[in-house]
């Protein structure tokens, strides 16, 4: 028997005041970050709640079990600034609303789902993130020190501009074993934009849909590793002006157009300068078109192990295209290649430019110039790699380590150097037979 029954009502009493007091809490939609004070100790809440749009000014949270919607035109469902830190678990973030700024949504992330802005980090462990609205990236880092950092998270966008990971203006983010799917129009699923950003992707399993949705597209720097990444709808991977994507042991495959585009567009997005392409290990697949497409821009291409498939037959193609000024917007590439197996022809226009560099065990397999197009085409070996020619070629330089050119498998097909160049003074301008009766003979003039 209770001896205290106004203890216990008193208990009682206090028990459901704190009850109430929490669901107010919780309930109040504004998810504060900081006390009036200005204090910025962290929060951790855990009640599983449906909150609006989350905005965040400085300060620091960490949340969990959260669901976060934004409905409006423009408005993020999560926003950081201010040198704010944000991090959140097991969640869902929801986007809908359309943008009123396609180029705003794709400079400034205006409209994102989940948006850094400069000297803010947010951090998501275990969180789905799903926009169906046009201009609705999905996750954006903007601005110097702008940072977030994806764990264990899933993607997905169906709308037109709509990407799954973008940082532009030197943001920075960082993601491991997170799924991305875009369907969208111009939606990569790894990308950077005017700016440049960086972007370090571990594991995870990348598709995309739309038309111009590669898998990732760089006017940044973006390293991938142990991914698996195709695009249906487009390019694998493309890169703007002077900026790079690694990858490594990377599952990389394109359905349209080519695998791999490198290319300056002048539209303000990517600085003039080299592209770089650097592929450690892994696969590339290109569906139509050339394996290695580069048009109005320095390039280098940089292949170590990599299992690569041309469907087309074209391994690497350097010419004109929309982009840049007639005349002088072919495509400069260096592709050097160790330890590979290269099959396809290479070809070139007249006013682009191709060097091929095949080391440590490299072959092979294909015609090179055979139009005799090329403003200029190179081609050095060193002693253990080898050349199967499968048409006739023409090389404005060769340079190969093995003096006796056994390692040139001509198959009966005639080779033209030109013999005006300087590189060539090592063949003394003659005629050589090779192992299958093929020529490599001079062909005075440039080729």
């Amino acid at each position: 028997m209770d001896k205290h029954p106004v203890s216990r009502n008193i208990v009682a009493l206090l028990l459901a005041t704190s009850i109430i007091t929490l669901v107010t809490l919780a309930g109040c939609g504004c998810l504060s970050d900081s006390d009036s004070s200005g204090n910025s100790e962290p929060e951790t809440t855990t009640e599983a709640i449906t909150t609006e749009a989350y905005a965040q000014s400085g300060g620091t949270s960490a949340q969990a079990t959260k669901v976060i919607t934004a409905s409006n035109p423009d408005e993020s469902s999560i926003k950081v600034t201010d040198n704010g830190t944000f991090t959140l678990s097991d969640s869902t973030i929801t986007k809908t609303g359309d943008t009123s700024s396609n180029e705003n949504s794709d400079f400034y992330g205006l409209n994102a789902a989940v948006l850094a802005e400069s000297g803010s980090t947010i951090k998501l462990t275990n969180c789905t993130v799903n926009t169906s609205a046009n201009g609705a990236n999905a996750v954006f880092a903007t601005g110097t020190g702008a940072s977030i950092v994806l764990s264990d998270v899933e993607i997905k966008t169906t709308g037109d501009g709509s990407r799954g990971v973008d940082a532009t203006l030197t943001g920075n983010i960082t993601c491991t074993d997170v799924d991305i799917s875009t369907e969208g129009q111009h939606c990569a699923a790894v990308a950077t934009d005017r700016g440049s950003g960086t972007v370090t992707v571990t594991g995870g399993t990348m598709n995309t849909a739309g038309d111009g949705s590669p898998g990732i597209y760089s006017t940044g720097d973006i390293a991938v590793s142990s991914a698996i990444i195709t695009a249906t709808g487009s390019e694998a991977a493309v890169i703007e002006g002077k900026n790079s994507i690694t990858i490594t042991n990377v599952t990389l495959s394109g359905a349209k157009k080519c695998g791999a585009m490198l290319y300056q567009s002048f539209s303000g997005d990517a600085e003039v300068g080299t592209s770089v392409f650097t592929m450690n290990g892994g696969s590339l697949t290109a569906a139509v078109g050339p394996l290695f497409y580069i048009t109005n821009t320095d390039s280098l291409i940089e292949l170590n192990g990599a299992d690569l498939t041309a469907t087309s037959g074209t391994l690497l193609t350097a010419g004109a295209d929309r982009w840049g000024n007639t005349g002088s917007n072919g495509g400069v590439v260096t592709l050097k290649a160790e330890e590979e197996v290269l099959n396809g022809d290479i070809t070139c226009d007249n006013i682009s430019s191709v060097t091929v560099i095949l080391e440590n065990g490299t072959t092979l397999t294909g015609a090179i110039n055979s139009n005799n197009t090329a403003g200029s085409m190179a081609l050095t070996l060193d002693s253990t790699s080898t050349w199967d020619v499968t048409g006739t070629s023409y090389l404005t330089s060769l340079t190969d380590k093995d003096s006796s050119l056994a390692n040139i498998k001509d198959n009966g097909y005639a080779i033209y150097y030109d013999a005006d160049d300087s590189a060539n003074s090592w063949l003394e301008g003659e005629t050589y037979t090779l192992t299958d009766g093929g020529k490599l003979t001079p062909l005075t003039g440039s080729v």
